[in-house]
């Protein structure tokens, strides 16, 4: 198994939108006595939306994971441009409301990749915190338990934990799963100005109509992939009619 993180090469020219900001190739992954992704070899274009479509367990989250750094590859080879870990932004349901944490508290754990869980936040790191909250529009609420809070806040303030880990690539697991659909806007449209900000944000999806206003699309099934490119050319309705007649 190959990782590689590669810090890219000052140019005088602009970055083109399409450059790949991650790359892999024979892609395999997995669980103990449980595989689930298979070959997969596809790139995700830098300072773009890219949205993970797929039926449950057609392998979006598994790919988030390996893509996170907190799921190892078995084989392939996967390759990132940068130096910084990626920021990963689980479903909610993976954290759980008992957790004694308030919403600072959980936002200020973005930080920890840079400083460790132990030492103590610096002036910079609680600058970088407090911007977070803002952007996110949790700051009134950062001293309420993370248990206390709505769905929407909830996922608001989980990625303000992204956004302070200062990365430049974003992975999001169903981040509007369940919420209202004012809840679902407004995230959808901070993710877009993210992505205008300088970010490359990946989300996985069931929401076909956020999949088509992304840049680029990873359509999956069974582990394997089925669909690579433009939203528009790959979740056609013939293709996602063959999907569905397979499940």
């Amino acid at each position: 198994m190959k990782i590689m993180f590669k810090t890219p090469r000052e140019s005088s020219t602009p970055r083109p939108a399409q450059t790949p900001h991650v790359r892999f190739a024979d892609l395999y992954a997995g669980y103990p006595g449980r595989p689930v992704l298979h070959q997969l070899s596809a790139h995700i274009p830098r300072l773009t939306m890219t949205a993970l479509v797929g039926p449950n367990g057609s392998g979006k989250s598994t790919l988030l994971g390996v893509l996170a750094g907190v799921i190892h590859p078995t084989s392939g080879e996967l390759q990132h441009a940068g130096e910084r870990q990626p920021a990963f932004v689980p479903q909610r349901g993976a954290v759980g409301d008992s957790l004694p944490l308030t919403v600072r508290q959980t936002v200020e754990m973005g930080c920890w990749g840079r400083r460790g869980p132990w030492r103590r936040l610096n002036r910079r790191d609680r600058t970088v915190v407090d911007a977070a909250l803002d952007r996110l529009g949790v700051g009134d609420l950062a001293s309420r338990q993370l248990g206390e809070l709505s769905g929407g806040q909830r996922q608001r303030t989980l990625i303000a934990q992204g956004l302070a880990q200062e990365s430049d690539l974003l992975l999001l697991d169903e981040p509007t799963s369940g919420l209202d659909p004012e809840a679902r806007q407004s995230i959808e449209v901070l993710l877009t100005a993210l992505v205008a900000d300088g970010v490359t944000v990946v989300q996985a999806t069931h929401d076909l109509e956020v999949a088509r206003r992304a840049g680029a699309c990873l359509l999956l099934q069974d582990g394997r992939l089925i669909g690579q490119g433009h939203p528009g050319e790959v979740l056609t309705e013939s293709a996602l009619a063959r999907m569905w007649q397979t499940l």
